[in-house]
């Protein structure tokens, strides 16, 4: 059998993966990447947050990604029939980027990767992980290549990054159900032939169509836009017919974009994604540590998912090092309570989303300047800046913004009635 030797072994070439071993690598870290696809590959996951251009540029990775010409994401649009509600991320609570991008995933994951390669990076693609044992610290990895041939890597540590893949949850059995509501998806990408000028054209929404039902809209750069429904499982399942046929009759709900796609043609038979949210048992275990949606996975309504992806593999990877140092880490302390204070806070958004609550903030009218920045800076994924109320607090303020709301509104209703 074929034997191999590394410091690291990263599984998975994505965001997370790139940004781990790109940072081993600039620390001189004998570190590689396998990855089970073929790359470019399509993968959901399009709309990033300005807190994860930290993370490509700590690295050494934003220069190459900035070459692209990606579509710039300034902010965000939220839509409940005629209500409106803006988010500017150059007006946000927290010190940090003011702007990212909007990506097709096939295209920026390939230029990640190529770029972790220049560094010197080795990636394998079409190579599956089959199994995994570990003495101590070290393990043994067990790949399969795309011939079918086998091979083993020793190492030091493993990070896996391998997203939807979940290699060390399902070979670890380490996945338990989510506490988040059981919501499902069905997507697809068009080719605008009539794209409206400005930025009304290339402006990220997301419209609102009952409480727990949602169209995200996506544009892209090379004129390609991402659509997408989100909603309970039961809803999205009520409709009959093929993934074209469900997605064209679901975008009949918005009276804003439908006349919009109603005769675009999908790129490709819109894909499903049952039940998405995602747990897991633990983070890290003698000699490897999860990162990205290997680990949670809650809601694509705030775009959390890549910002994680990146913010935990930046994180495993600097512990990594300390640790083959021989340097001692509380891994429970650095890693799964830091990790774990920016999901306590995006799942409280995601859940008072659903509840109702956080949009009755969104779209109260007047807005509150303030308030509005505070919750933009978290929508911006500065979600471990604790000298914001809406992050420390997050597990009560929204509830409690949303009573005062209800109050205001009863106030009004008292006023307006006749004697």
């Amino acid at each position: 059998m074929i034997t191999e030797n590394v410091d690291v072994l990263v599984i998975g070439a994505g965001p997370s993966g790139c940004v781990s071993a790109s940072y081993l690598k600039n620390n001189n870290i004998d570190v590689k990447i396998v990855e089970k696809s073929k790359f470019p590959r399509y993968v959901i996951g399009e709309s990033l947050l300005p807190r994860c251009m930290d993370h490509f540029e700590e690295v050494g990775l934003l220069e190459g990604l900035n070459n692209q010409n990606f579509e710039k994401k300034y902010g965000a649009r939220f839509m409940k029939k005629e209500k409106v509600c803006n988010f500017d991320f150059s007006k946000k609570y927290t010190d940090g980027w003011d702007w990212t991008w909007q990506i097709p995933r096939d295209d920026f994951d390939l230029i990640l990767a190529t770029e972790t390669q220049k560094k010197g990076v080795p990636i394998d693609f079409e190579n599956e992980v089959i199994d995994i044992s570990f003495d101590g610290s070290n393990s043994n990895t067990t790949i399969k290549d795309k011939d079918g041939v086998i091979k083993m890597i020793h190492s030091k540590f493993v990070i896996d990054s391998s997203g939807y893949g979940r290699v060390l949850p399902r070979l670890l059995n380490l996945d338990i159900p989510s506490k988040l509501p059981d919501h499902s998806s069905i997507f697809s990408q068009v080719k605008e032939q009539h794209r409206p000028e400005g930025k009304e054209g290339t402006l990220i929404t997301f419209d609102v169509l009952q409480k727990n039902v949602w169209l995200w809209v996506i544009p892209f750069s090379n004129g390609n836009t991402s659509i997408g429904f989100v909603g309970p499982t039961d809803f999205i399942n009520s409709f009959k017919g093929t993934p074209s046929e469900v997605l064209s009759e679901m975008l009949k709900l918005s009276d804003y974009y439908y006349d919009r796609f109603k005769d675009e043609v999908f790129l490709f038979e819109p894909k499903v994604i049952q039940n998405f949210s995602k747990s897991i048992k633990q983070l890290h275990g003698k000699g490897y540590a999860l990162t990205g949606n290997s680990t949670e996975f809650l809601d694509p309504i705030f775009s959390s998912g890549v910002t994680f992806a990146t913010e935990s593999g930046l994180l495993a990877a600097k512990l990594a090092l300390r640790e083959i140092k021989n340097e001692k880490v509380d891994w429970d302390t650095e890693y799964t309570a830091y990790i774990g204070k920016g999901v306590d806070v995006f799942s409280t958004y995601v859940n008072e989303w659903y509840k109702g609550n956080l949009q009755k903030l969104f779209f109260h009218q007047p807005e509150n300047p303030e308030i509005k920045k505070q919750i933009c800076s978290v929508l911006a994924g500065y979600v471990w800046d604790e000298t914001n109320p809406f992050v420390k607090k997050h597990d009560r303020v929204i509830t409690s913004m949303a009573h005062l709301i209800d109050l205001e509104i009863a106030q009004q209703q008292k006023a307006a009635k006749p004697n």
